[in-house]
């Protein structure tokens, strides 16, 4: 009978006091959707979507070039990054400055070229990132034995076109959705890229003799597949501006179009020059005039039998294949320098070289170089 007492007046109290727990908070008025938090507040939260994704460092309104965070950053920890490769970035800048003048050249209009970042991304997220409509030119690498691709927003053709085919200026490039592109548009835009492959060439000399040929325009990412999704590449954002109207060029180098010259663009870029610093050569070239090199002067060569070398004697004459007036061979080692005519310059034999420096001479002289 105590016990259905005190349930009776459990009920009537409308569940208030505490539970053998001990942390009873007052009845279902005084529970909250929020959280559940008891009355010291301390139970645990839980992750809205946000944080979650900042947590794994997925970011779905992101185009995959920006910093990682969480997971996603150990996942990507592998990438290599283009800062190892210092050359790279002055390879682009020179691009920059070529580009704009050659475009301007080639519109006839003031045209202002910007690299906006140079960043590291697997293939596979750059052709989901890539905002379509737009043209996916994919251009070959002659000496390097593989591909890149270039890619041209859909603002930047419609500025193109309308700049070449005449457009008055002050006015947006108008702009039509819903249609591919046309032939003349695709002719005039492959005009251009032409233009900016032969700067990348230009800006590549330097460093190393690369040709850019191109291989084909597509407008549908998965037709432009030069690499596996999961293999890194360089992506080179560039602005273009024509005054009011203008647009963007994505340029990506897979890692494996850039690993047969990765020794050029690991070398640091001192001067004006593309790894090259003036200073060392000057003192490199003072060191050289300084050095001493023995040259011997060769009168005449035979070839003898051994056992005649070993039974000479000493008085024995041999008799040599050459003339007072006879050329004299001059060697610095086991190579020719030159030819010249015996004398005397005050008391010491000397040698009056009649003849330029041998093939053989000017070859090792370059290798040094």
């Amino acid at each position: 009978m105590a016990d259905e007492n005190d349930q009776a007046q459990w009920g009537a109290e409308g569940g208030g006091g505490v539970n053998e727990f001990g942390d009873f908070s007052g009845g279902m008025a005084g529970w909250d959707d929020g959280g559940g938090a008891g009355a010291d507040g301390a139970s645990e939260r839980i992750l809205n979507q946000d944080e979650i994704d900042s947590l794994l460092g997925f970011d779905l309104s992101g185009d995959g070039s920006e910093d990682r965070t969480g997971i996603r950053a150990i996942i990507n920890s592998a990438l290599v990054s283009y800062e190892r490769l210092p050359m790279l970035e002055i390879v682009f800048d020179r691009l920059v400055r070529l580009m704009t003048t050659s475009l301007r050249n080639f519109t006839s209009d003031n045209v202002e070229v910007s690299l906006d970042n140079i960043s590291s991304i697997r293939f596979g997220d750059y052709l989901n990132s890539i905002p379509l409509p737009a043209i996916l030119a994919v251009f070959r690498a002659e000496e390097l034995d593989n591909y890149g691709l270039l890619t041209v927003d859909s603002n930047l053709i419609y500025s193109i076109v309308d700049v070449l085919l005449g457009g008055r200026r002050g006015t947006a490039a108008m702009r039509i959705e819903g249609r591919p592109y046309t032939t003349i548009e695709r002719v005039l835009v492959q005009r251009m890229i032409e233009v900016v492959l032969h700067d990348l060439k230009s800006a590549f000399e330097p460093l190393h003799p690369v040709a850019f040929s191109l291989d084909r325009l597509e407008t549908n990412p998965r037709f432009a597949a030069i690499a596996r999704p999961a293999n890194a590449a360089i992506l080179v954002k560039l602005r273009i501006d024509m005054e009011d109207r203008g647009g963007r060029i994505e340029l990506l180098l897979p890692y494996a179009t850039l690993e047969p010259i990765r020794k050029m663009l690991l070398q640091q870029f001192m001067g004006e020059k593309f790894g090259r610093d003036n200073i060392w050569e000057g003192h490199l070239a003072t060191e050289l005039w300084t050095t001493q090199m023995e040259v011997r002067a060769v009168l005449d060569e035979q070839q003898l039998p051994l056992s005649r070398v070993l039974n000479m004697q000493v008085g024995d004459t041999l008799m040599l294949n050459a003339t007072p007036d006879s050329l004299v061979e001059l060697r610095a080692g086991a190579i020719p320098l030159t030819r010249g005519r015996m004398g005397r310059r005050n008391h010491s034999i000397a040698i009056r070289a009649e003849a330029p420096l041998t093939p053989a001479a000017k070859k090792a002289v370059q290798k040094l170089k």
